[in-house]
């Protein structure tokens, strides 16, 4: 619930346009774009309700505490990337091959695109310690488990050996482009060149020679 500011003789500087419906959103789209402009370090509580305009009290009433907010960030960010993935599973004008080929590039893109949005997702600040939510438990989890249809479903169509197990699979491939991904943002490798070049060696080194 938003709070009410009392009456006084002084016009009252708050005069924000957010209702109770889109407030908790509001709040989440600023506090992403201060998380990708200038890292988790700038967020806050208060500063976030300053930016959009209404007082902290009425940001806690949407979020208990950073860790809270943080979470909530993270899950719009797996949800975000969960979306794009089940565009490229349901494109039916691609081969398979060309959607893996996509699954690749996409996912990195979406790494490098988002970087502190991508660190807070994966990171050890809401990880670690069992700091993470049960929101953000919700997004995260049937995310990976997306990834693993789609890695069954490439397998199915002898694209990947059979032979080897889905979740297994669906880990190392996972596992690579997330090597890939933190190579490029923590700025080891910052040659578009040499990525892309990794990413095409990520899709032929998983693709499967002998179908089984």
């Amino acid at each position: 619930m938003l709070a009410i500011p009392k009456k006084t003789n002084k016009p009252s500087k708050d005069k924000s346009p957010y209702h109770h419906g889109d407030l908790r959103s509001s709040l989440l789209s600023t506090a992403t774009t201060m998380l990708n402009n200038d890292g988790i370090d700038s967020l806050s509580l208060r500063k976030i309700a300053e930016n959009v305009g209404v007082s902290r009290t009425a940001a806690y009433h949407h979020f208990k505490d950073k860790n809270d907010l943080l979470c909530a960030i993270a899950a719009n960010g797996f949800n975000q990337w969960q979306q794009q993935a089940e565009k490229i599973l349901t494109d039916t004008s691609l081969t398979h091959q060309q959607q893996y080929r996509n699954f690749v590039y996409t996912y990195i893109h979406f790494a490098t695109n988002n970087p502190n949005l991508y660190d807070l997702m994966f990171g050890r600040t809401i990880w670690k310690d069992h700091g993470s939510n049960e929101t953000l438990r919700q997004a995260a989890y049937p995310t990976f488990d997306y990834q693993v249809k789609m890695i069954e479903h490439w397998q199915k169509s002898f694209m990947f050996a059979k032979k080897e197990s889905t979740l297994r699979l669906a880990q190392v491939i996972w596992g690579t482009l997330h090597g890939i991904a933190k190579l490029m943002i923590d700025g080891i490798y910052t040659d578009n060149a040499s990525v892309d070049e990794m990413c095409e060696c990520a899709v032929n080194l998983f693709l499967s020679v002998n179908s089984d």
